[in-house]
This record gives structure tokens, C-alpha cells and sequence, in this order.
């Protein structure tokens, strides 16, 4: 396939995905449209053929040169610009690729507030360090949390006693439910074996063996899926749920990701047998792209973790496990329960920094970034782009390309 052709697979893949983990959103924005439009309608109609009419030709008139024009004067004058003038912040990033754009994005926004703020390339944590370094008070924010699953590490102990959970806050909503993830395994052996659920292919022998010749351990009778790095938390769910779902025939490979995928990858092209954990936003789905060589691998909704071992690992809904909105045409199975809920990407925060800092506070609470600008900058990423300098540079233009919101979320910082 030609670069050209992989690309537009890419983006049309990744336009998919960022559908099947919002596919909710579009009712809500119909609903607030259709409050919008009933408004417009009815209570401003009034207004314009009433008293609006007699109060555009008087008291308006004087009100929009008179007070309005001291109002205006008085407002911004009062506004400090950069209300973080003189004070340093410690920001750090997640040891995975796909949130670089995000933290330099906050990063950017932070200094046009006046605040001096560490790059966050130059302190790169997996969570398992970071959310102690944050209860601590060593780092004062970053951009890269995952919950509900990063939530298991409030439980952490700090040195005076009390948990990370005491001492930090999750703010704004960054990308809520902007998290896909799951497994993936080869399309052709879908077809070929008619697999439907991660759940077959650990009760029937022959999918097991099959499978198990290919994996790292080839032979053992056990099919060594890839998983995740030890300290990132999706390994600990991994693990929790092939302990819930009784898969006695699995177990989980922990390395180095980029390395997986690239084994994965490798294994796709010339037909070998794999499961791999991963999620979107990210390139790597261009290039195990679903529908093409790979398929998301689904699990039975009794399957999915309910919270019964660790309350912080709970993939259900209210207690119901929710299939993700996709197809025959990329999952095994209809419906396509996953094994996650989709993660709510979220700035956390240290309490102390935010009290502190009541335009930080402010701005993490406004700032929001479309999926689909992530999964698209990911791409540029995986296709070259991945110097520091690039990340940076792909932030600059997010910012800019988007200055009006982002010069509002900026006004009301500052007017915190």
C-alpha cells in the first residue's frame, strides 16, 4: 500500500474511533442547539417587537455611551494580564507519546497567564511516580490522567501519612469519554476461524494452541498476549480482568510498548497470531487498523470488570457494562463490549498549587480538545514529526488555529 493510501486509511480509521468513543455527544450538542433555537425564537422575538423598541431609540442609547463605555474602560483596565507573573510551575507529561501535544498545549496557555513553566518534556513520569510526586507537592499538575482507571493511585500513602487522594483534585474536561481502548488481533484469523469474544479463544483448545505457537512463550499452552508497561495502570487492569473473567489460558506480557506494537505490527504483516492491549487517541491504530489488518478482539459483557475486586478498576456504567459504538466491520462482535469503559482524560492537580492559583485553577477547568485534534496530530507524530520541537510546534498552531475559545478561556482565567 502506498503512503498516500495508508494515510487516508489512517485518518478515516481514526475518524471513526473518535465516533465510536463520543458517539453520545451528538445528542447532547442537538439538545442544547434545540434549547438555543427555542429561545431565540420565543423569548427574544418578544423582546424585539416590544420594549426593545422604544428602548433602542432612549435609555439604550445613553447606557451604550455612557456606562457601557466606563464599564468597558473600568473592566479591562482592572483585568491583570498575567495574574501567574512571578511564579513558577512544575509540570510534568505521561511516558506515552499520544498526550505530548496536550501537555505542551497547557503548557503554552499557562505562560500567556505570566506563569514560568517547566517544560513538561524534561519530566516524563509513568503514573506510578507521578501521582505520588503530585501528592507530594514535587509537581504541581499535567494533563495526562486517565480515569476512572488512574484513580487507584489516590490510594497511594504519602510521607506524612496521609493519601495522594488528600492532597490533589481532577479538574476540567479536557476529553471526556475520549479514551477508547481494547484489544486487537488479526482480522484474517477472525474471518478464517469465526471468532467473536477474547472469551472463545481461551475456552476453545485449538484457538489456543493456535495463538500460543506464534507468542512469546511458543509451546507453554498459554497465549501470552501484549500488554502494557508495569507502571502505566492498564496493565494492573489487564491482569485483574483475565483474573475476573476466569481466561486461565492467558496471561499478560508487560514491555516496552512501542516494542509490542512494533511485534504486533510485524505479526499482522505476515499472518502470525496476536493479541495487543491499545487505545485511541493514537497513531497506532494507522497502523493495526481496524477493518483492514486487525479487528477490535471483544469481550463478553460478563467479562467486563464491575468493580467486585478493586472499586477503582469498575468498567461498568452504574453497574452495567456499556458496549462501544462500533460494528461488525471493525469489532468481532455486536455488541462490542471492550473491556473499558472510555476513559475521561483530565488534568489533576496538587490542592496547595491550586488554592494558590485561582487562574490556573480557573483555566484547567475551561480548556477542552477535541479527540479528533489529538488522533490527527498523532498521526503527524507516528509520520515523522516526533522531535520535542515538532510537539511544540503542533501545540502552537492547536492554539492558534483555535485562538478565539482559547482567548476566552484566557479572559476568564484571568478574571479569576
Amino acid at each position: 500500500m502506498s503512503k498516500p493510501m495508508r494515510l487516508l486509511f489512517a485518518l478515516l480509521a481514526t475518524l471513526a474511533l473518535v465516533a465510536a468513543a463520543c458517539g453520545s455527544d451528538s445528542d447532547g450538542d442537538t439538545a442544547t442547539d434545540d434549547g438555543d433555537t427555542a429561545t431565540d425564537e420565543g423569548d427574544d422575538s418578544e423582546a424585539d417587537e416590544g420594549d426593545d423598541s422604544e428602548a433602542d431609540e432612549g435609555d439604550d442609547s445613553e447606557a451604550d455611551e455612557g456606562d457601557d463605555s466606563e464599564a468597558d474602560e473600568g473592566d479591562d483596565s482592572d483585568m491583570n494580564a498575567t495574574p501567574g507573573a512571578g511564579v513558577s510551575v512544575t509540570m510534568a507529561r505521561a511516558n506515552w507519546s499520544t498526550g505530548y501535544m496536550q501537555a505542551a498545549v497547557y503548557h503554552d496557555l499557562m505562560e500567556e497567564l505570566g506563569y514560568e513553566v517547566s517544560d513538561p518534556a524534561d519530566l516524563e513520569l509513568p503514573p506510578s511516580n507521578f501521582f505520588t510526586a503530585l501528592g507530594e507537592g514535587e509537581v504541581d499538575f499535567w494533563a495526562n490522567s486517565w480515569y476512572p482507571g488512574h484513580s487507584s493511585w489516590w490510594n497511594n500513602e504519602l510521607t506524612d501519612g496521609e493519601t495522594v487522594g488528600d492532597k490533589i483534585s481532577v479538574l476540567g474536561e479536557e476529553m471526556m469519554a475520549g479514551g477508547l481502548q481494547g484489544f486487537l488481533t488479526n482480522k484474517s484469523l477472525v474471518e478464517e476461524h469465526g471468532i467473536t469474544t477474547l472469551d472463545q479463544i481461551n475456552d476453545d483448545p485449538e484457538l489456543v494452541a493456535l495463538y500460543d505457537a506464534a507468542d512469546t512463550i511458543p509451546g507453554d499452552g498459554i497465549i501470552q498476549m501484549l500488554g502494557c508497561p508495569e507502571d502505566w495502570t492498564c496493565d494492573d487492569i489487564i491482569n485483574e480482568t483475565i483474573e475476573f473473567a476466569g481466561w486461565e489460558n492467558i496471561e499478560q506480557t508487560k514491555a516496552g510498548y512501542d516494542a509490542m506494537i512494533a511485534e504486533a505490527v510485524a505479526r499482522a504483516e505476515d499472518g502470525t497470531p496476536f493479541i495487543i492491549y491499545t487505545w485511541t487517541p493514537s497513531a497506532y491504530v494507522t497502523q493495526l487498523i481496524p477493518g483492514q489488518n486487525a479487528m477490535w478482539l471483544a469481550v463478553e459483557g460478563t467479562s467486563v470488570l464491575d468493580g467486585s475486586i478493586t472499586a477503582e478498576f469498575d468498567q461498568t456504567v452504574d453497574g452495567v457494562a456499556k458496549p462501544a459504538a462500533l460494528g461488525l466491520d471493525t469489532c468481532t462482535n455486536d455488541p462490542c463490549h471492550l473491556g473499558w469503559v472510555a476513559a475521561d482524560i483530565q488534568v489533576s492537580a496538587n490542592n496547595e498549587f491550586l488554592d494558590a492559583n485561582p487562574a490556573a485553577k480557573r483555566l484547567f477547568e475551561l480548556v477542552q480538545i477535541p479527540v479528533i485534534d489529538v488522533a490527527l496530530q498523532n498521526v503527524r507524530y507516528n509520520g515523522g514529526e516526533d522531535t520535542t520541537e515538532d510537539v511544540n510546534s503542533h501545540a502552537a498552531e492547536w492554539i492558534e488555529d483555535n485562538r478565539a475559545t482559547v482567548d476566552e478561556w484566557l479572559a476568564e482565567a484571568r478574571g479569576a
